[in-house]
């Protein structure tokens, strides 16, 4: 087997892993990046009307400071020394993406401005438009490069290798040669992002599958993996239809087999309530069970009219019955007024006058609004849970990091944007500590023994499991469903087979693999959380139990200057 030897290993290139490589690389450390293709992953590929970037106000007169904005981030099931460091090293995060050249609005005096996103209670919300993500992970590929930093691509990470002081190496797949690939290492960053794969009903672009079952089965713990956000989204092109798509008030429709329409907001919502909770639902989008008789009640009829067969529209040719400007709520009516959309005939005409941009992006993409309806559906949209980490993003396994949406720092009500500032933080955070604790290179890698993969018709298999997730543990949960399928996944993974290159379903059978290994965990989350519905925490699942802990408090901090000073001297400044 072909063995690489690096210091660290990044794995992901998208807004995290690329952010660690840069980091680790202007800190001067050895690094390589591994990724199954750079132009890969949620990062690049996904967006909203207005993707959301979160960090501390840097605008107007309203007070803000790391510390308050630390306390909205922490909660419940929030660890307090995580949301003191991504409060803390928010600005540092924004203004490197800024000085790259992501394109965020700054008015005439060079503040830069911002709005108040879900979850959260200032204004810290900014945006570079739909493509923010895109935006950040194409002038940080441009900076890694420029840095020279070696990048192994198509090259798909299975299998996370540990001796007794912890990480040592990876197994990869060759993706052009099929071959077996070893990486010896000392540290790993793991930026792969959440575990989209593990549903069939998902939001996350199809380039974007998550190998996180390769970090649960190495020894790491997962925290909150119940707690997932989901959200009305288009499925040819998958999109979320949040903010502007909403606040346009368009026309709910459902088409049955025959092609019979049905306005089913207006049958089971009186009056013109339908018309406020769906522009409510441009703020309040993600599905809130504690909203369920509010906006949130839009996502349970929408899966209703799916589970009879029927498909879902949103429909912006023609208005929703009923609707009128005078007909709306004052918020409504004086948003829509404020961006000069209320005059609106139609909700396209009200969506081009809010956010213009935000047709041109489906056009772009085969599909115009002017013309055809869009087909939505309740789908997985990001894991607020992930793998346990510490303050430097470090997991409980010696050396292995896990940062972006890999890493489970989010909590069930996170503010929107906080994942692309997560993203900075956590990988910056990471590659200090790596360069600050300087693990010694591991003489050589264990033994990974016989591979083995799950047997049987590994595509076929994938769909069945990924289904079953969409049909029972979604943001509609059925025990006995959930049941099901934990003992069914127990059934597949019992049957082995050998490795074999010549497998044309070898991909697949390793993504399966992962799969499987992150669903018993979320599974058993999920059950857990199902069962013991008072208590409040941190839950975390490790080899299927589950133990609920307090989170971390808000830690003390030095603030005296010259006491962070001298101790900054003392640590040769790496901060």
């Amino acid at each position: 087997m072909k063995e690489i030897v690096t210091r660290t290993a990044v794995v992901g290139s998208g807004c995290a892993g690329l952010n660690a490589a840069d980091c680790l690389a202007a800190l001067g450390q050895e690094v390589l990046l591994i990724t199954e293709g750079m132009n890969c992953g949620t990062s690049r590929n996904t967006g909203s009307d207005k993707q959301t970037y979160y960090k501390l106000s840097l605008a107007g007169d309203d007070g803000d400071s790391v510390g308050e904005m630390a306390r909205t981030l922490c909660g419940p099931d929030v660890d307090g020394d995580i949301a003191l460091c991504e409060a803390a090293g928010s600005a540092r995060a924004f203004f490197k993406l800024v000085q790259l050249g992501v394109p965020f609005p700054v008015n005439e005096m060079g503040e830069y401005v911002g709005y108040q996103t879900d979850h959260d209670t200032r204004r810290r919300a900014t945006s570079a438009g739909p493509l923010t993500s895109r935006y950040m992970t194409e002038v940080l590929e441009k900076s890694v490069r420029a840095r020279g930093v070696p990048v192994l691509d198509n090259t798909l990470v299975f299998r996370i290798l540990t001796g007794e002081n912890g990480v040592c190496g990876l197994l990869c797949l060759d993706r052009r040669t099929r071959a077996p690939v070893a990486v010896r290492c000392a540290n790993v960053v793991l930026a792969t992002g959440g575990p989209a794969g593990i549903y069939a009903d998902r939001v996350y672009p199809p380039s974007q599958f998550g190998m996180s079952g390769m970090a649960l089965a190495a020894g790491c713990a997962g925290v909150n993996l119940h707690c997932w956000q989901y959200g009305l989204a288009s499925v040819g092109f998958r999109w979320n239809v949040s903010g502007s798509y909403q606040q346009a008030i368009p026309r709910y429709v459902s088409v049955d087999q025959a092609g019979t329409e049905r306005e089913f907001l207006a049958e089971s919502l009186p009056g013109a309530a339908a018309l406020d909770l769906v522009f409510l639902k441009g703020y309040q989008w993600p599905f809130d069970p504690r909203k369920a008789q509010g906006s949130s009640r839009i996502d349970l009829l929408v899966k209703q009219q799916t589970d009879l067969g029927r498909r879902v529209y949103l429909n912006y040719r023609q208005n929703p019955q009923g609707y009128a400007p005078q007909a709306l709520g004052a918020e409504a009516r004086d948003y829509l007024a404020r961006c000069g959309a209320l005059a609106g005939e139609t909700p396209l005409a009200r969506l081009r006058a809010i956010n213009a941009p935000a047709i041109e992006l489906y056009r772009a993409h085969g599909i115009d609004l002017s013309r055809e309806m869009l087909e939505v559906r309740v789908c997985a949209q990001h894991h607020n849970g992930g793998l346990g980490v510490d303050c430097h993003w470090q997991t409980a396994v010696p050396g292995l990091y896990a940062c972006g949406e890999a890493a489970g720092t989010f909590g069930r009500y996170r503010p929107g944007g906080t994942a692309l500032n997560s993203t900075q933080v956590g990988s910056l955070r990471a590659a200090q500590h790596i360069a600050r604790t300087r693990r010694p290179l591991p003489p050589a890698l264990p033994d990974p023994g016989t591979l083995t993969l799950p047997g049987g018709d590994a595509p076929a298999l994938l769909r069945e499991v990924q289904q079953a997730m969409s049909r029972s543990a979604a943001f509609v949960r059925d025990a006995g469903g959930m049941r099901a399928l934990a003992r069914r996944i127990a059934e597949i993974e019992a049957n082995r087979a050998a490795w074999d290159p010549a497998d044309p379903a070898l991909e697949t059978r390793l993504r399966l693999q992962d799969a499987l290994t992150v669903q018993k965990q979320v599974l058993a989350a999920m059950l857990y959380d199902r069962e013991n519905p008072a208590p409040s925490g941190v839950l975390e699942t490790r080899d299927g139990a589950c133990r609920l802990r307090p989170a971390r408090a808000l830690p003390p901090r030095e603030l005296w200057f010259e006491r962070v000073w001298r101790a900054e001297r003392e640590n040769d400044g790496e901060q």
